[in-house]
């Protein structure tokens, strides 16, 4: 029998609870700088005025669909099938995946720079965008999307890592880019000495500049023999079957952060109805709740790779121990951001803007959904876990709940001539949903059967061992 790599055998024998805070920590750490990174981008660009403020709103779905789909949808089968190779001892294959990972990384960023660079200027005017708003939203696009795959590079290159357990190498990388990316953004924006400001397009260049190292720093991390896989460019045959183990994950991942996206494009077409400014103001304040996805991800992707890796060696339990402790531990930070902000929202705003009916629309958004914060975290770290196990049919369940409520909810309350108030109160019912169907079905032993909705861990436990 082969030997068991020791971050593996970590992944099934190490206490729960130290492990998976451990692992979180580096991914927690990039959860911090990439929050500042974005926050810093959207800081400079705000001094660009109240357009460039709206403009970033109506792309920033966009660009965060892209992240999402390529680190957490993509990404996460990714990450799951390669961790359930090692777990399996199925080494040949895990380093087969690494090729298969790439192609599949080139293909969907082509798409999205083909989508957006044709499309772009129909869907951010359906988001409400006009003007001088709609004209800065399709620069910060067109420069963006055109290097889309560089994106879907680094970020399944990350998986490929993470999914072998080791979460310090991404980490490392995107913290060294950062420390080049804070600078060489407002450089770009506003240009000195001989360089010329390139205005809010400048911030999508820095963007694709921090990519294409990181990505760069992958491959050759994976290349090094420090690694634990063997990637191979050549001298491996492309296969189905290891590009199905990746898809039936990922694609159905698409159908999740999709839907996650979408609510909160809708949300912010349905803010155009009150004018630029609560587009602003709702974007501004929203952009918080994007913070959270990579926080809930830096508890998710070593939960991933531990819940992975436990089902692949058989040990059904251990993976479903470990799910409860990072979906504790999720909960509690993300609703004590959330309760934070609802306390203090203008904190918040006014580090982007000081528009009254900009800081209006935001405070309204965060004292009445930033309470809720909680199941939205709670969603998507489970979300996570059901990857590693292969099995996403409730989260994407709860993924569809979340947007049938926002959207019908909020359509309901302008077509009943309600206030922005009520298009905001749909959303916050949507995390609830969102939280709590995906909770329940897990508990209810949704990753080993049909959902029976057992009355104790224990009698959970027994049906997983009869399994």
């Amino acid at each position: 029998m082969t030997a068991v790599d020791p971050r593996t055998r970590l992944l099934l024998e190490a206490p729960i609870v130290p492990t998976v805070l451990r692992l979180a920590a580096p991914n927690v750490m990039v959860m911090i700088v990439q929050a500042s990174v974005g926050l810093i981008e959207t800081w400079f660009v705000g001094k660009l005025g109240g357009d460039a403020l709206a403009a970033m709103a109506l792309v920033f779905p966009i660009v965060m669909l892209m992240q999402m789909s390529s680190a957490g949808a993509i990404g996460g089968g990714i990450a799951s099938s390669i961790a359930r190779a090692l777990g399996s001892q199925r080494r040949d294959d895990a380093d087969a995946l690494v090729l298969h990972a790439m192609v599949i990384a080139l293909g969907f960023g082509l798409a999205f720079t083909v989508t957006l660079l044709l499309g772009g200027r129909w869907l951010y005017a359906q988001m409400g965008g006009t003007g001088a708003s709609l004209e800065a939203a399709l620069v910060y696009s067109h420069w963006v999307f055109a290097g889309a795959v560089l994106v879907w590079l680094f970020n399944a290159l990350s998986a490929v890592i993470r999914g072998t357990g080791n979460m310090a190498v991404p980490a490392n990388v995107t913290v060294a880019g950062a420390v080049v990316l804070i600078p060489l953004s407002p450089l770009l924006i506003f240009g000195w000495g001989p360089i010329p400001g390139m205005g809010i397009a400048g911030g999508a260049a820095a963007l694709l500049l921090y990519y294409l190292g990181g990505t760069l720093a992958l491959w050759m991390y994976l290349r090094s023999p420090r690694s634990l896989l063997k990637p191979k460019l050549t001298s491996v045959r492309l296969r189905w079957p290891l590009f199905r183990d990746i898809l039936r994950i990922g694609m159905v991942g698409m159908i999740a952060t999709v839907s996650t996206n979408l609510s909160i494009g809708i949300a912010t077409a349905l803010s155009g109805q009150f004018g630029p400014d609560a587009i602003a103001g709702y974007g501004t304040a929203a952009r918080l709740e994007y913070l959270l996805v990579p926080l809930a991800f830096g508890f998710g992707a070593p939960l991933l790779a531990m819940v992975g890796t436990c089902i692949g060696a058989g040990d059904r339990a251990r993976a479903l121990k470990a799910a409860w402790v990072g979906a504790a531990i999720t909960f509690a930070i993300t609703e004590t951001i959330g309760l934070s902000a609802a306390i203090f929202p203008r904190s918040w705003l006014m580090l982007f803007g000081n528009e009254p009916a900009m800081l209006e629309a935001g405070t309204q958004y965060l004292q009445i959904v930033g309470p809720l914060y909680g199941f939205f975290g709670l969603g998507q770290v489970l979300h996570f876990a059901s990857q590693g196990a292969g099995r996403l049919f409730w989260p994407v369940t709860g993924n569809l709940a979340r947007l049938g409520v926002a959207g019908l909810g909020g359509w309901l309350a302008l077509r009943w001539g309600a206030d922005l108030v009520h298009v905001f109160i749909a959303q916050g019912v949507a995390f609830v949903v969102y939280g709590l169907v995906i909770t329940t079905a897990i508990a209810g032993g949704a990753w080993f059967g049909r959902v029976g909705w057992p009355r104790s861990t224990a009698a959970l436990m027994r049906r997983i061992q009869a399994t």
